[in-house]
């Protein structure tokens, strides 16, 4: 029997900085290396048969950091979209940004929309990336969409269609640079999820290494809280 492929992989691409600072590079220029692992990363989930990755580019937290970064990630962003336009279309990719628009400029809400709109009818492997995203307040902003349509009773299944988007909950999360924690991602999605972490920083991690993760997938017995079904 081969391999199950998850159907929903999410990845916390972590270890851009600690990357850059092990080269002897700015930190900018560990997140730009961060790019050209997502583009790897995202072809060759692609070609397996994996049907959503979502990954954490940019978090509510990450506003914390220096106004330079800050304003150096929001470049690279509006630079990925930009340069990667004719590859996702020509890959036939699905491209969805999921995170609150509050402190966004208006500019690069355009080009993120106007991405999403040409990508829109693509039928392969949908990228979903948080970007300005929080798990907490995600939900927080579903409740307040859910207070201000005055409904009185939810369901848990009527509740997922309020966040950001409503996809598949991820199979599994994957989470680079050896960190334990989930750092506010998905805090509604990933109840179930099976989580790998690496060693490897983010810029390193390979075609190879998302292979290694879904090997492991393949070894735990998912029971979604249920009875131990090992044989």
């Amino acid at each position: 029997m081969g391999l199950i492929i998850p159907n929903h992989i999410a990845i916390i691409m972590d270890g851009n900085g600690r990357w850059a600072k092990r080269e002897g590079m700015p930190r900018t220029l560990g997140h730009r290396a961060g790019v050209k692992s997502l583009r790897k990363t995202l072809e060759h989930a692609g070609k397996i048969g994996v049907k959503y990755l979502t990954v954490f580019a940019f978090s509510t937290e990450n506003w914390k950091r220096s106004s330079e970064e800050v304003g150096a990630l929001m470049m690279l962003f509006r630079r990925y979209i930009k340069s990667e336009e004719k590859n996702l279309m020509e890959k036939n990719v699905k491209f969805v940004v999921s995170g609150s628009k509050k402190n966004i400029s208006e500019d690069l809400l355009v080009v993120i929309s106007n991405l999403e709109k040409k990508t829109k009818n693509n039928s392969g492997i949908v990228l979903n990336v948080a970007f300005n995203y929080g798990g907490r307040r995600e939900i927080i902003d579903g409740i307040n969409t859910i207070i201000s349509e005055e409904k009185e009773k939810i369901t848990e299944e009527e509740f997922s269609k309020y966040l950001y988007n409503s996809f598949p909950d991820p199979d599994l999360l994957i989470r680079t640079s050896g960190e334990m924690r989930i750092s506010n991602f998905l805090l509604w999605q990933l109840a179930y999820s099976e989580i790998v972490v690496t060693e490897k920083l983010w810029p390193d991690f390979s075609e190879e290494d998302l292979d290694e993760a879904i090997l492991i997938y393949n070894k735990r017995n998912r029971r979604f809280g249920g009875a131990n079904n090992a044989k």
